[in-house]
């Protein structure tokens, strides 16, 4: 983990958000337990260790700039996956250069134009073709928020100069990935959109898998959007991705980017658990969090992700790794796949889902 978040570790410096404590590389060593959010005996936020390799990112800690956090690999000390969170105010715009990234634009909030246009001396795997198309403009309703339905999208390529605007203003999600092919800038609608239900009972959850390997074509990069209704659990049982074994599981770095809802005026919270996988992958995070909070997985068993009773939790998932091929495929933990030979015998939340997805384009 790079020092560019391991420095300050999860302190935050608020009696409201002190922060979450967890270990790269040594199993056990301060899982978080006593640490989240400790108050001294004079009602002062008391530090909690200096410790998770900065792997838990509370909201505000990650920003950069323009953006509300930025992620990118050499932030992150790893090989692959960025994410940023753009906010603008009504009329606002944002340039950037996409470089030798893949992105998803994803509005979370709001909607906005995104203009793409591609260098012309870039080529489709990074070293001269032209037969590519050369980016182009497209108009995203977006959502009112991450609770409030499906949201349309836009692909960027790398080599790429692109340009956010935003009448209204709003907030926006920059996925992203290192990769080598660069194909075309392209809409996805939120039409297409597939809206899976997962698991049942308590295990009960709904992933929107707008970016998913299969769904929507990226060189390298997946991204999913799972939303879980207050008192479950998701991402269950443990899982993990970090060793390329082909036919059984992927290398990727995952991040997980979280809303929570608010309820009777009260913040709502969730908890989310990685655990080491063995020699050389000592991920080991117990962090409390909250609304923009993220936490970085560059391996180990992730899991479970727990939204408080009464508040609904949301998170992106944005995942790259250095496979030939692009696919998700997991492990899960031994002492916990069972729960899923469960599932058959247990309806599915009546929760869910929240919303489906659009009949058509609404733009």
């Amino acid at each position: 983990m790079s020092a560019e978040f391991a420095d300050t570790a999860d302190v935050t410096g608020t009696a409201e958000r002190t922060g979450v404590a967890g270990t790269a590389g040594t199993a056990g060593a301060g899982d978080g337990t006593d640490a989240a959010r400790a108050v001294d005996g004079g009602g002062v936020a008391a530090p909690a260790p200096v410790a998770g390799g900065g792997f838990h990112l509370v909201a505000g800690r990650g920003a950069d700039g323009p953006y509300a956090l930025d992620v990118s690999p050499e932030k992150a000390g790893w090989g692959y996956s960025s994410l940023r969170i753009l906010e603008l105010p009504p009329g606002g715009q944002h340039t950037f250069a996409t470089g030798d990234s893949e992105w998803i634009v994803l509005p979370l909030s709001g909607g906005c134009t995104v203009d793409c246009t591609v260098r012309a001396d870039a080529s489709a795997d990074g070293a001269g073709d032209a037969g590519v198309p050369a980016g182009g403009t497209f108009e995203l309703a977006g959502r009112e928020s991450v609770f409030s339905g499906v949201t349309d999208f836009a692909y960027v390529p790398r080599d790429a100069q692109v340009r956010i605007e935003s009448r209204a203003g709003g907030r926006f999600a920059l996925t992203g990935a290192r990769c080598e092919r660069r194909l075309p800038a392209r809409y996805g609608a939120a039409s297409d959109v597939p809206v899976e239900l997962r698991g049942t009972g308590s295990c009960s959850r709904q992933v929107n898998n707008f970016g998913a390997a299969g769904v929507f074509e990226c060189d390298r990069l997946i991204a999913v959007e799972v939303l879980t209704p207050g008192g479950n659990w998701s991402s269950y049982p443990p899982h993990k991705h970090d060793e390329c074994r082909p036919g059984e599981e992927s290398e990727l770095e995952e991040i997980y980017y979280f809303e929570i809802a608010a309820a009777h005026g009260t913040e709502g919270l969730g908890y989310q658990r990685v655990t080491p996988s063995g020699r050389g992958r000592g991920t080991d995070v117990l962090a409390e969090v909250r609304n923009g909070d993220a936490v970085l997985i560059p391996d180990g068993w992730h899991g479970p992700s727990i939204a408080a009773p009464g508040h609904d939790m949301y998170y992106l998932n944005g995942m790259a790794g250095p496979g030939e091929k692009r696919e998700w495929l997991i492990c899960d933990h031994p002492d916990h796949g069972w729960i899923r030979a469960t599932w058959p015998q247990q309806p599915v939340d009546p929760r869910l889902p929240l919303y489906q997805a659009p009949a058509g384009d609404p733009r």
